[in-house]
């Protein structure tokens, strides 16, 4: 205890006395520039102390617990920094909630067009380190396209910055493409500045469902196919069957002509016609509900050809699975059915080129079926050297991702 005192009150002299505290026996600090985020990490790298990275920790159960002597929160770091709207770019702090920031954009008429889960509490630079995205992906692509900067505070507190502000700018690396899924482990995210596109003028959701997973497969392919105004694309599988959600998002006039083509491909594969929300909020909101019942979730990656036959597999198991049309599938398992079914499912999904994260399991460590992704491969050796490079001391969220990184 006598320790940690000692650190509190040093750490207060480089961020202040309201900045740092005593919770339950370890120490937190919450700086509110980036300056004072780099004299944190510094003062913990010399020290070789561990310190974890947290937002608003809503995705902190995604990677292994981080054992930290320090814990360095980012909410301090909040709000729109600068916000070009006439070059569609902003910067924004990390510690922003997703909301916040979309609010503040509205304004302009302009959004990151990125639907992450629960943008309500969940802050940019978590989402960033996470590397989530959501259905919208199909349209506007994956985080690292919509990002064109970043500043990051590096494991011995040197501020660096990646990219710029402008769309076309070609400065510099790319570590912000680096630093995007790295879960923290590579360096403190400060400020990200996003690629912006306009608020669509109007948005449709049009869903379809059937007892059988063919129809509802061959439909999507169509879709994929076609010239439709298609922003959003996601299957649902559950055990009262299996649905379809298309956004489409155009002008006005157009929606009704667009709306008659689904209707129409729908029915000539013998499905009913789709039912219209103005929204589509409900559907779409289907991956974060996954995680609101007890379960194992997994996150897994595929071609869009194989998103049928792996949904119709976790429905036979008794789970269930919302996958984007990109596919990237989150499902929801009981546990023993997870123990059952995931060692033949990691062979399905590595064989078709895919890749199958536990997000959330009920034990730690994991048992043998979950802790399977943390096996050592070609990739950990080149993982293990960059993370060397970077963080030489294991300052940053060490353990976070399995295998010491």
């Amino acid at each position: 205890m006598a320790h940690v005192l000692s650190m509190v009150d040093e750490l207060r002299l480089l961020v202040g006395a309201d900045g740092v505290c005593n919770r339950e026996g370890k120490v937190v600090a919450s700086p509110r520039t980036t300056e004072e985020v780099a004299a944190v990490t510094r003062y913990a790298n010399e020290r070789t102390l561990a310190m974890e990275i947290l937002g608003a920790g809503t995705k902190r159960g995604w990677g292994d617990p981080v054992a930290a002597d320090i814990l360095l929160e980012t909410s301090g770091l909040a709000g729109v920094r600068s916000h070009s709207w006439q070059d569609l770019t902003a910067t924004v702090a990390a510690g922003t909630t997703w909301a916040a920031m979309q609010q503040e954009l509205a304004v302009h008429g302009q959004l990151v067009a990125l639907d992450p889960l629960w943008p309500e509490t969940a802050t940019v630079g978590g989402i960033v380190a996470a590397n989530d995205s959501g259905a919208l992906r199909l349209k506007y692509g994956s985080l690292r396209d919509l990002i064109i900067g970043m500043t990051i505070v590096l494991a011995d507190g040197t501020i660096a910055k990646s990219g710029g502000k402008v769309v076309k700018n070609v400065a510099g690396y790319d570590l912000h493409k680096l630093m995007t899924g790295a879960f923290g482990t590579l360096g403190v995210i400060a400020d990200v500045t996003f690629r912006l596109h306009p608020i669509p003028a109007q948005t449709r959701t049009w869903t379809v469902s059937s007892a059988k997973v063919a129809p509802v497969e061959d439909l999507m392919m169509k879709v994929l196919d076609s010239h439709l105004s298609t922003q959003a694309m996601q299957m649902r599988a559950g055990s009262d069957g299996f649905s379809l959600d298309i956004q489409l998002a155009t002008v006005p006039e157009a929606l009704s002509d667009q709306l008659a083509k689904l209707n129409t491909l729908a029915r000539g594969l013998g499905i009913e016609a789709g039912s219209l929300t103005s929204k589509g909020a409900d559907a779409f909101a289907a991956r974060e509900e996954l995680f609101a019942e007890p379960g194992v979730v997994v996150k897994a990656t595929m071609l869009a050809s194989f998103i049928a036959r792996h949904s119709a597999s976790v429905v036979r198991a008794g789970g269930c699975a919302v996958t984007q049309a990109t596919g990237v599938m989150f499902a929801r398992l009981s546990e023993p059915e997870a123990a059952r079914m995931l060692p033949r499912f990691y062979e399905q999904i590595d064989v078709a080129g895919g890749s199958l994260t536990v997000l959330r399991a009920p034990l730690r460590p994991l048992p043998a079926w979950a802790a399977r992704q943390w096996a050592p491969d070609a990739s950990w050796s080149l993982m293990r050297e960059i993370k060397r490079q970077f963080d030489p001391s294991g300052t940053l969220n060490p353990g976070r991702l399995g295998g010491g990184i």
